[in-house]
């Protein structure tokens, strides 16, 4: 170790200080309610970013470890005006705060490690072992923070046959069977076009997080939260599973044959033909048809409906192609049933309900400009959701969070000077 690295480690384990945590939001007198929670979050692309902004949109103080150079993979994932403060990594990246650091140094891992000292949470979405080999591992962190919240989402966990698989969220659909059911047999399987297994798995650690903070609340000890995308994927599965468990029976909730998405002549309605006595008699009243289908031998019951869903569905599309959407939501409406137009992604964001839901939020970025994204979900009457800061650009706290944590300028100027900052 050089002379300069030897001083740098003495510096680092110097007894330090770290500052108080940010106060509430200037004038509006509302404590957060994870207002002083201080969390150090090595996650990235979807799964993990997704629990950790939720972690600071009600108050945590998140503190972002990236590599140097490159940061997130998902500041990366599209080429974009903005590089990397493009869009896919600003969405889920607000009110935190970024360092980069190159953890392939003895001075990079002792300046996390100091950053851990006196944190609350310490949250990963690595591959099983990899905190470990960083020196960042559950057992090794709890023997100098004992109240430590370690939280960590994997593909499949830490043993088992595909424990040494990368966790994706089209890997884990196919994996779990999701991928395999589709609402008609004579279609392939595909990849549901939505990170649908991130976004749950990332709820999933962060529900783990907020129940194993409730529990230091009442013991003062940490402890080890674990989520895999597999479990996540299954447990969204609960009904299907028990009924396939118990009765050896495939329930295909987009297969039932009075449900469906029917072309209209400017677009599409979805139909869901259930929740109402007769739903086959109010269908047959929606779409103006000469007979009523209950009276038919082969649609008399679910079951012959089932059988016959060929049939039965190619006359819902004769009729729904020959009228607009906003004609058949009309007649269907009347009738009780539950049905809606189908939008893009682009008409539900311009859509009144948004508005009114509060559901787009705006932050200021010094090189994206007015970033406009989607609020949190989860409404709170006293302590709800605030957007502090739009998401960080690589590195752009790295003074900033060492010196709350009682590193000094001549010390950060080393780090930065030996590459371990950049």
């Amino acid at each position: 170790m050089s002379a300069v690295a030897e001083k740098l480690a003495e510096a680092l384990a110097a007894t330090h200080s770290p500052a108080a945590a940010e106060a509430p939001e200037a004038g509006t007198g509302v404590v957060p309610p994870l207002h002083g929670i201080k969390v150090v979050d090595f996650t990235q692309v979807f799964m993990g970013p997704s629990a950790t902004q939720l972690l600071g949109d009600y108050g945590a103080d998140v503190i972002k470890i990236e590599r140097p150079g490159a940061g997130d993979i998902s500041r990366n994932s599209f080429p974009d005006p903005d590089g990397q403060d493009n869009p896919i990594f600003l969405a889920i990246n607000r009110n935190k705060r970024s360092i980069s650091v190159d953890t392939r140094t003895e001075e990079g891992r002792a300046v996390i490690g100091r950053l851990i000292a006196d944190a609350d949470v310490v949250v990963s979405n690595f591959r099983a072992g990899v905190m470990e080999r960083m020196g960042f591992g559950y057992e090794e962190l709890r023997r100098t923070n004992p109240g430590l919240i370690w939280a960590s989402g994997t593909g499949f966990g830490t043993e088992g046959p595909y424990s040494h698989k990368g966790g994706q969220d089209a890997i884990a659909q196919a994996y779990s069977g999701v991928m395999w059911r589709r609402d008609r047999e004579d279609l392939p399987p595909s990849i549901y076009p939505t990170t649908l297994c991130d976004y749950i798995t990332g709820m999933h650690l962060l529900q783990g997080i907020l129940l194993a903070l409730r529990t230091r609340e009442a013991t003062g000890t940490g402890q080890k939260v674990e989520v895999t995308m597999y479990d996540s994927m299954l447990h969204l599965q609960m009904q299907e599973a028990c009924m396939q468990l118990n009765r050896g029976y495939e329930v295909n909730w987009g297969a039932m044959p009075l449900s469906g998405v029917f072309e209209t002549t400017d677009g599409a309605v979805c139909l869901v033909g259930g929740f109402t006595k007769d739903p086959l008699l109010h269908i047959s009243r929606a779409l103006g048809l000469d007979e009523d289908l209950t009276q038919r031998p082969e649609f008399t019951d679910l079951p012959r409906q089932f059988e016959n869903k060929p049939a039965l569905q190619a006359i819902f599309r004769e009729r729904f192609a020959t009228r607009p959407t906003a004609y058949w939501t009309d007649r269907l409406e009347e009738e009780g049933l539950l049905n809606a137009p189908v939008f893009t992604l682009e008409q539900t964001l311009a859509d009144e309900q948004t508005r009114v839901n509060g559901m787009i939020v705006e932050a200021e970025h010094p090189t994206a400009g007015t970033v406009r994204m989607l609020n949190a979900p989860i409404r709170l009457s006293e302590t709800p959701a605030t957007v502090r800061r739009a998401a960080p650009r690589l590195g752009e706290h790295n003074a900033e969070v060492l010196r709350e944590n009682g590193f000094d300028e001549e010390t950060i100027g080393r780090l930065a000077e030996l590459g371990v900052l950049r």
